[in-house]
């Protein structure tokens, strides 16, 4: 054939436009594979969604309860952390005040011993005082009694008249010691 013959023959023949029997054909069989994927495999893929968005919004539910909930404990333990921080004030405040009576006890109770200890002290310093003076009173009067026996020449052994001379003479020389103070 001749190539214009060819040309016009392929001028008829649209290749963008299908024949009419192939159109029909591929209508029909594309009415039945929507039908079956509508009536099969569309509901299955309409559960499959639904379920999916379920759970979904289900973990977002889940999601804001435990958030709520981990406010809620956040709030709880703020809350129980300042008691805690207000408790341990408390007892430290108490500690202290303890403190301060136990070491004012102990002051107290330190001084009266201190006190205790000075009365006791003075008193055996009076004790040692009188016993010193008791012992030198004899040991000036037998000193005295000698000196004197000697110098009168006579013994002077009696004990009474002794003991009075010694007590007079000690008596005249306290006094004497006094009126110098």
């Amino acid at each position: 054939m001749n190539p214009l013959v060819q040309l016009a023959a392929s001028e008829v023949e649209n290749p963008l436009v299908p024949p009419i029997p192939e159109l029909v054909i591929g209508l029909i069989a594309f009415v039945i594979v929507f039908g079956f994927l509508a009536k099969k495999l569309l509901p299955n893929i309409n559960k499959v969604l639904e379920e999916r968005r379920e759970a979904i919004e289900g973990g977002i539910e889940k999601a804001d309860a435990a958030q709520t909930e981990a406010q809620s404990v956040l709030e709880q333990y703020k809350a129980q952390l300042a008691e805690a921080r207000h408790e341990a004030a408390r007892l430290r405040q108490e500690a202290q005040e303890q403190g301060a009576v136990i070491l004012q006890e102990m002051r107290a109770e330190g001084q009266r011993q201190r006190e205790e200890i000075i009365a006791a002290g003075h008193a055996q310093i009076e004790a040692d005082r009188k016993a010193a003076a008791s012992a030198l009173r004899q040991d000036v009067g037998k000193l005295a009694t000698d000196l004197a026996g000697k110098l009168v020449g006579e013994s002077l052994e009696d004990h009474a008249r002794q003991s009075g001379t010694v007590d007079r003479f000690l008596d005249e020389l306290e006094a004497k010691a006094e009126a110098v103070r």
